[in-house]
């Protein structure tokens, strides 16, 4: 009898521990139903968010893609005034695939004559698109190259500083153009400090090596 009623006993304690549970269970989202619903709205809104953004992303990228291709259609069927316009505005919209591309078209068929356009829009890649960033060092790079028959000695420096200053891959071609910069100065032995760095570089490119080499033995041995 007593085992019987033990028996009975923890039966109903379950069913009351059950019925408890699912009661606090009830009494907490009926407490916080404001918090939850606001909560699964905000993930609703974060996801709804997410995948919007990636379709507007794939439709500029799509949109810039036509403007650049549509520019260069304008430039070959000889209307340079809008193919330089649409160019520079790609430039402008700081696409990490078409922008670079848009400012070496500009530079290679000598579009822009103003050489301040041409720093600013070199600015807007190095400075506020979003590039990788050996891809940001070549675009310093090649600020560098446009600049160096006009720049003086402090200009070229800090142009050429994050290079200098880096491990990048870039970084020998930025020490050869300063040594050669310096060479045509006749400043001869700035231009043999910076061939001599060159070959300590670690990732120098080995062409650059070899020239360096060459230069060091040839023209600047003492």
């Amino acid at each position: 009898c007593f085992k019987k009623y033990d028996l009975i006993m923890d039966e109903d304690i379950t069913i009351i521990n059950e019925k408890t549970r699912n009661e606090k269970i009830k009494n907490f989202f009926v407490q916080n139903k404001k918090l939850l619903l606001s909560s699964i709205l905000s993930i609703i809104i974060i996801i709804l968010g997410f995948y919007s953004y990636q379709i507007y992303k794939d439709d500029h990228f799509e949109w810039i893609s036509d403007k650049y291709n549509n520019a260069l259609i304008e430039y070959n069927n000889g209307n340079k005034s809008k193919a330089t316009s649409s160019m520079k505005e790609v430039v402008e919209d700081k696409n990490e695939t078409y922008s670079p591309l848009a400012l070496y078209f500009l530079i290679d068929k000598n579009l822009v004559k103003d050489k301040n356009e041409i720093n600013d829009l070199f600015d807007i890649l190095i400075n506020n698109t979003s590039l990788e960033n050996e891809i940001r060092n070549l675009v310093i790079y090649k600020k560098a190259l446009f600049n160096a028959d006009t720049s003086n000695e402090s200009q070229l420096l800090e142009i050429l500083k994050p290079l200098t200053n880096s491990k990048s891959i870039w970084k020998s071609h930025a020490l050869y153009l300063l040594a050669e910069y310096f060479y045509s100065k006749n400043e001869k032995q700035k231009s043999k400090e910076f061939f001599s760095q060159i070959l300590s570089v670690n990732n120098a490119n080995q062409d650059i090596i070899k020239e360096a080499q060459k230069r060091l033995n040839r023209d600047l041995s003492d």
